[in-house]
């Protein structure tokens, strides 16, 4: 079983419980992401989990899409938000200039280091231009299992800023935090902010 069929079987396993866990609702994060977007703009969560972040953001007005790599934890969602959740892995992302925005709070963590920078390609893709890209990590320098077997990349602020900059990302903010995991566990998280920048399109070179 790979690092990320045991990730999968764990939300898989654990869905009822994990989506009607006690959690705080990141609202503080929601609302900055809201507010750099046009009003009834169009969001794909990618790792919806329970869905409270989906029903927060429908609720403000706006056009959300939630997607979740674990079909048991999708049905965990539907329940809360009356509306289809796309069962897809992230590396199946595959839409192009189709949202204002893209939230991915505490998700993108469980993917492979090494498997990043494609990850953030297809978000690259799928933004439109001009839109917003906010993610949360687990901050680290090495790559490693929490208590219950679930695969984290832990990454640096200055290996995500890297990622960032050379995938051409515009508008990078990060931010250290702590806090605490599902494992109760005291933890730092690092949070990402970015956008897709409108590049001028190259000029064809004239033929002599």
């Amino acid at each position: 079983m790979t690092n990320g069929d045991r990730t999968s079987s764990f939300y898989d396993k654990n869905a009822a419980t994990y989506a009607m866990r006690e959690r705080s609702l990141p609202q503080r994060r929601l609302d900055a992401f809201l507010n750099a977007l046009p009003a009834g703009a169009s969001i794909l969560e990618l790792g919806c989990g329970g869905g409270q972040d989906a029903a927060y953001m429908i609720a403000q007005g706006f056009n959300v899409t939630p997607m979740d790599g674990s079909a048991e934890m999708a049905k965990q969602a539907e329940k809360l938000l009356g509306k289809p959740v796309i069962v897809r892995r992230f590396e199946e992302l595959d839409d192009d200039h189709a949202y204002d925005g893209i939230w991915a709070e505490a998700s993108l963590l469980h993917v492979q280091r090494s498997d990043l920078p494609a990850i953030f390609n297809r978000v690259h893709k799928a933004l439109k231009n001009g839109g917003i890209f906010h993610a949360s990590f687990k901050a680290g320098d090495t790559e490693g299992y929490d208590s219950f077997g679930r695969y984290y990349n832990y990454l640096s602020a200055v290996w995500l800023n890297d990622l960032l900059i050379s995938a051409e990302w515009d508008d990078i903010s990060l931010s250290e935090t702590d806090g605490t995991g599902y494992d109760g566990k005291p933890t730092k998280w690092l949070r990402m902010k970015a956008s897709k920048g409108i590049r001028p399109a190259t000029e064809a070179l004239s033929t002599p």
